[in-house]
């Protein structure tokens, strides 16, 4: 079976990530799945931006074995299948070592919801998992990555087709969407979302949520049912 479809898309999609800014030399990834054939594609591990090519992309199934591909699949795959195993809406998994996302997960801190642009985007607070026990650590690290997300928005209520970003404390932040191509931008959108609400705290570290009203307006102009921003499909 060729997957050469799915392996231009996830290509296209991880060379978003130099050109972006969004993470440095080989760091970041972001994967594509086929629901019907049960295989995701990833970037291989280890292996810089400008060196990486449609045919160096990796297909896996979903309990992670090798179905194609001549190199190691990222350090993070496990990460990618639990969450396309747990959340069966999405198609796209993006990770990236982006600056200012990072900074907010190193903190240990959800990135409040400031201003419109945020708004725009997620009613909540970008959020963030709880810091990794030990045993986790030393045990199925990349797995377990994946269960800190899973667990997080099992607390907290959300939903992952509300809420395609998060951040996993203490390393740095996890996207998603309908295909890679929208996960890349969700990491895109994090990131400015990020350094924007940074600069205002610098400004004004008083400054509050802003009010529910203009959230709700922002964000519903954009999406459900009346929404009507943009051009529509």
């Amino acid at each position: 079976m060729s997957y050469t479809y799915l392996k231009e898309l996830v290509y296209e999609a991880n060379m978003e990530i130099p050109r972006e800014e969004l993470a440095i030399v080989t760091f970041g990834n972001v994967s594509g799945i086929d629901r019907a054939a049960g295989v995701i594609a990833i970037k291989p591990s280890g292996v810089p931006y400008h060196r990486l090519k449609v045919e160096d992309i990796v297909i896996v199934d979903l309990d992670n074995v090798l179905v194609e591909g001549s190199m190691r699949p990222s350090s993070d795959t496990k990460t990618h299948t639990l969450l396309y195993r747990n959340f069966p809406s999405i198609g796209g998994v993006c990770h990236t070592h982006s600056t200012y996302a990072v900074a907010w997960a190193q903190a240990h801190r959800a990135i409040p919801n400031l201003g419109t642009t945020h708004a725009d985007h997620l009613v909540s607070p970008v959020p963030v998992t709880e810091v990794m026990t030990d045993e986790m650590i030393l045990g199925d690290y990349e797995h377990e990555t994946g269960n800190q997300i899973l667990d997080l928005f099992t607390k907290e209520s959300l939903s992952p087709e509300e809420v395609e970003m998060v951040l996993v404390a203490c390393h740095g932040p996890f996207t998603w969407g309908k295909d890679p191509a929208k996960a890349v931008y969700n990491a895109i959108v994090l990131e400015e979302i990020a350094k924007m609400a940074f600069l205002t705290l610098q400004i004004n570290p008083a400054i509050t949520t802003i009010k529910q009203s203009l959230i709700d307006k922002h964000f519903f102009r954009k999406h459900g049912k009346d929404a009507y921003y943009g051009q529509g499909c």
